[in-house]
């Protein structure tokens, strides 16, 4: 894995981002490569050549690349933006298919039920929920789901397969003009293989059922390659009512040409079934009613589908690069949850099912032009985004997963269009600047099984975006961003009248939510053999306004303020040792005055990571990580915080030859008893007072747990 780049006059691709670069491909400079020792540098500029450039950083065409430092300078917007190639995402064990998000510095990816729902995510001080302020894409697709049953932003990323993916791209923070809906925290695009280095097959087995088997290659058709991948999963997890999770991946794509000049067609099917332990009260397991795998509910769980095919097309040419993507996705989801047992129906309980059924599609189009002003290199760029979303959606009241009545049906039509301008303009050798400017708009219909809650809306906003980059001086580059952006509110709320559970009067909220960013940092490689980069930012929410999914009616937050930052650090001090170092702390708090408090519930305040990936030692290669994720307020006065989690995996691999390999993969190495997440809310167990009794509710941390994993490639 980390042999890739190790000889003298090794010819990679690398991206521009700047007209002078961009000029200096298209006249096809090329430079021999001198002998580089700095793997960071060469897995990062790696990492490029197959990714397309529909994350923001233009490539068009090949150029050899000359330094062993400076992988993003010159092409960087902020000092929060970064990439990480697929052989970093492969190097490191992943208890799920989500997990490889957590390569993105500050980021923690966790789980509160059944492995089959969307995972939760927590960045800059958010709690996500979903996904919500984290835009998701795979190869441009997006995985965010608007107006969603359980919740807005819902992201399921388990038809992904770790395997396929070539890299991840990722942006924090509302300065990118071609980042819309849900990115006011942060972005992120895996891109996908259009071909295998070889054949895959691969199986595995650990503890708890868990099963899984892949196979996947790449083999020339005509004048392109034929991708197709089958992965089989099942795992129990260590619950007592096991999760019995199945799910079954597809992948087939066909592709010509590069990443620079060609396109792609992909078909992808997804199918997942299982049983779910959400969250469980406190009380209950000090008193011993249950242990910390007990279920309340037996009978939660869910089944999901996600079929998608999609297509994209680059070309580049003498004075910029044209560039553009497709997509249809069928989606449905029947998730049956029980978060407060019974405290609304103490006879049947208060079960309830979410279901989900849709097709969204849209398109992509950029253009980049390449010119001179007043002597100035300039890189002009315009793009447009369209999606829409047909949905039909219920929540309903149901016992064991019978349902007993009806709450809310809705059919959701949600359109939306974006537009977008950018310019990148060098003013002087070591001074640019990206100015931006971006309009959405969104329309919503509503047709609900309760009339006064059916309606027509429509809203839309324009954000301007500016960053300002200074340097590079001593191997070391400035950024100065600001920014607007928003996200999306469930279009339901924005006709809602009628409170479909109490029929009382109920209160309507925006469809767009603007936010406001600030950014400093830096970014440097002073230090030999040492990538480290800093920021400090603060991110303004006019309200946090959301849809509540569980309860069929809406929430209105306050309007909110996080300062914070963060510290990555990425070390090669050794050939066969890489070591990957982060820390991020934020100060989440609602901004207006209120007797409850300001604290945000929830809100993540300090993560850490800390990562050794080991190989060329013979045939032996791993890496071990550390993840540090620290307490949270759980209520607005703060008299109720969360434990932190301390967590760490390991990997260890033997190479019996090029072709066939054997890796362990340990997961909660100390066999720590934590939480996955905290919530703290009032729930009713069979005997307590009819109002319930408020308490943290808990989802545990999968106890130590072993996968051995034979793979061989063709």
């Amino acid at each position: 894995m980390l042999e890739v780049i190790r000889s003298s006059a090794t010819c990679v691709t690398a991206p521009i981002n700047n007209s002078k670069n961009m000029r200096t491909a298209m006249r096809g400079r090329c430079v021999l490569i001198g002998k580089c020792n700095r793997l960071l540098f060469a897995m990062i500029v790696m990492s490029f050549a197959p990714i397309a450039i529909a994350a923001g950083v233009q490539t068009l065409d090949m150029v050899d690349v000359t330094e062993s430092a400076g992988n993003l300078m010159g092409t960087a917007d902020s000092a929060s933006q970064g990439m990480v190639p697929g052989k970093q995402l492969e190097a490191t064990p992943n208890y799920r298919p989500g997990e490889i998000l957590e390569a993105v510095p500050g980021l923690i990816v966790s789980q509160h039920s059944g492995e089959g729902k969307a995972n939760q995510y927590f960045l800059r001080g958010f709690n996500l929920d979903h996904g919500t302020d984290l835009a998701l894409s795979v190869d441009g697709v997006p995985v965010n789901m608007r107006s969603h049953a359980h919740g807005q932003g819902w992201s399921d990323m388990n038809f992904l397969i770790p395997e396929l993916a070539a890299g991840l791209q990722y942006k924090k923070g509302p300065y990118y003009a071609d980042e819309g809906d849900f990115s006011a925290a942060g972005a992120t695009n895996v891109q996908l293989m259009n071909q295998l280095d070889r054949g895959i097959a691969a199986v595995s087995a650990g503890g708890f059922g868990n099963r899984r088997m892949l196979i996947a290659d790449s083999p020339s058709v005509g004048s392109g390659n034929l991708l197709y991948a089958l992965e089989l999963f099942h795992n129990d997890g260590p619950f007592t009512n096991p999760d019995d999770y199945r799910k079954m991946n597809a992948v087939l794509r066909y592709s010509q040409g590069s990443a620079q000049n060609g396109f792609n067609i992909t078909a992808m099917a997804y199918r997942g079934k299982w049983n779910s332990t959400d969250q469980i009260p406190q009380r209950a397991v000090d008193r011993g009613q249950i242990g910390r795998f007990d279920a309340l509910d037996p009978s939660n769980g869910g089944e999901a589908h996600r079929y998608t095919l999609s297509g994209g097309w680059r070309r580049s040419y003498a004075g910029g690069l044209t560039e553009a993507n497709a997509y249809v996705v069928s989606s449905k989801l029947g998730l049956f949850s029980n978060f407060t047992y019974f405290l609304n129906d103490p006879i049947n309980g208060d079960q309830f099912k979410q279901a989900d059924k849709r097709v969204l599609s849209g398109f992509n189009v950029k253009q980049t032009w390449l010119g001179n002003w007043g002597g100035r290199e300039v890189e002009n760029s315009a793009g447009v985004q369209v999606r829409n979303d047909n949905i039909s959606l219920g929540l309903f009241s149901t016992r064991a997963r019978t349902v007993l009545a009806t709450t809310r049906q809705d059919h959701v039509v949600e359109t939306s269009g974006g537009v977008f301008f950018q310019n990148n303009l060098r003013w002087a050798d070591k001074f640019r600047t990206v100015a931006g400017l971006r309009g959405d708009f969104f329309r919503g219909d509503v047709a609900s099984d309760n009339a006064a809650n059916s309606g027509k809306t429509s809203d839309h906003l324009v954000n301007p975006k500016l960053s300002l980059i200074f340097g590079p001086w001593a191997k070391t580059e400035y950024y100065v961003n600001w920014g607007r952006g928003f996200h999306s509110n469930d279009v339901r709320g924005t006709t809602l009248t009628v409170d479909p559970t109490t029929g009382t009067p109920a209160n309507r909220v925006p469809l767009l939510v603007r936010t406001s960013g600030y950014e400093v940092g830096f970014r440097s490689e002073l230090i030999p053999r040492l990538e480290t980069s800093f920021t400090v930012y603060q991110l303004d929410f006019e309200s946090e306004l959301l849809f509540v999914g569980d309860a069929g009616t809406t929430e209105a937050s306050r309007p909110s303020r996080r300062v914070g930052f963060e510290w990555t650090n990425h070390y090669q001090p050794a050939p066969w040792l890489l070591i990957d170092a982060d820390i991020a702390f934020a100060r989440a708090r609602f901004s207006n005055t209120d007797p409850v408090g300001n604290r945000i519930p929830g809100a993540v305040e300090g993560v850490a990571t800390l990562t050794a990936t080991v190989d060329e030692l013979g045939p032996w290669y791993g890496s071990t990580r550390l993840r540090y994720f620290g307490p949270r307020p759980l209520i607005e006065n703060n008299t109720v915080r969360s434990h932190s989690t301390t967590l760490v995996s390991t990997r260890a691999g033997y190479k019996f030859d090029k072709k066939l390999r054997m890796q362990l993969d340990v997961f909660n190495l100390f066999n720590r008893k934590a939480s996955q997440i905290d919530y703290f809310y009032a729930s009713r167990l069979p005997g307590e007072p009819a109002a319930g009794v408020s308490d943290t509710h808990f989802h545990p941390v999968e106890p130590r747990s072993l996968r051995v994993a034979l793979i061989a490639n063709f």
